[in-house]
């Protein structure tokens, strides 16, 4: 039985990935995520016994229950980076602690520093790799390399693989001891399929754009087109793939709006996106929609997650099963 943490929890996305893959062979022994209602519906779809911790900055790491597997889908927050010259003749420390010390990847990385799990998984969005002119990545990388020992791996994955939505993200893979653990071996479906497969019948007429609302979004598109920009709504159909969906979407929808014969086009429902990303129909939605759009629109592709979680999982079994061997 392998023990987990679940931090920037959100709604649970890539815990559900890691049971999907895990199965009876994972417990999540602790919970964070700040947002009351992604809490409403995280409780309304986990087994959480314990308290879901608010506020993980002001935990102390040695609090936090052992584990053997950290999670977190943590925000991307901007990185002050000085040298190390100039930090030794100020009398400063270097490493993680000075290098990250305001960002919530210092939390992530102070709770690995202290509790030693055997593996990890972050996700970010893929310009984490770009930010700042790749400082940033080149800090996360340096901290979970040489100041916490970990062997890492990353790489940018599409979930459009599983689903049909266009949705490129970071994922980057951790473990304590020296593993057989290979990006290469994802296994990818042969399609992940078309937005007939997820799209709902009898979607109400509240989803419907106002007139008003698609007049905007055209003439705010057409501006924009005749600047040269690319700023504009994304129309989809039965046959299409969608734009990735942000937390921005309960705004106007623009992201991506759905086709509709004679009339204007409308919202995704909120089922719809949570099928986008993965989601299985049993997965409660007990929040308003403004809500369910903010909280799927920061969420992930559950099925990437799991394919992910079970490389990791065949790594540490094949792990530790040489271990039991050579003792």
């Amino acid at each position: 039985m392998y023990k987990a943490i679940d931090l920037f929890a959100g709604i649970g996305g890539i815990r559900l990935g890691f049971e999907q893959a895990f199965g009876d062979d994972i417990e999540t022994v602790f919970v964070s995520e700040w947002d009351k209602y992604s809490n409403k519906v995280y409780r309304a779809n986990f087994d959480t016994p314990h308290d879901i911790v608010g506020d993980i900055t002001c935990v102390a790491a040695a609090d936090i229950p052992d584990h053997d597997i950290l999670l977190a889908g943590f925000p991307c927050q901007p990185f002050s980076i000085a040298g190390v010259s100039k930090k030794n003749s100020l009398g400063r420390a270097t490493g993680f602690a000075d290098e990250t010390q305001g960002t919530l990847f210092f939390d992530v990385a102070r709770i690995i520093a202290e509790k030693r799990p055997q593996a990890f998984l972050l996700e970010n969005v893929k310009n984490l790799v770009s930010h700042d002119g790749g400082n940033t990545f080149r800090v996360i990388m340096r901290v979970l390399t040489e100041d916490l020992g970990y062997r890492v791996h990353w790489q940018i994955i599409d979930g459009g693989h599983w689903t049909p939505q266009h949705r490129e993200r970071i994922y980057i893979v951790g473990f304590r001891d020296d593993v057989a653990f290979d990006f290469c071996k994802l296994a990818y479906p042969d399609s992940g399929g078309v937005f007939a497969d997820v799209m709902e019948a009898d979607v109400p007429e509240k989803y419907t754009l106002s007139d008003k609302l698609w007049s905007y979004l055209q003439g705010y598109a057409e501006k924009h087109r005749a600047r040269g920009n690319g700023f504009g709504y994304g129309l989809v159909g039965p046959d299409d793939t969608t734009r990735t969906i942000s937390a921005r979407y309960y705004k106007d929808g623009s992201e991506c709006l759905v086709k509709q014969e004679g009339k204007n086009p409308r919202r995704l429902t909120p089922r719809e996106c949570a099928r986008l990303q993965g989601f299985p129909d049993t997965f409660e939605i007990p929040v308003s929609d403004t809500q369910a759009y903010r909280q799927f629109g920061n969420s992930v592709c559950i099925p990437a997650v799991a394919e992910l979680a079970r490389l990791m999982r065949d790594a540490l079994w094949i792990s530790e099963t040489s271990e039991a061997i050579s003792s």
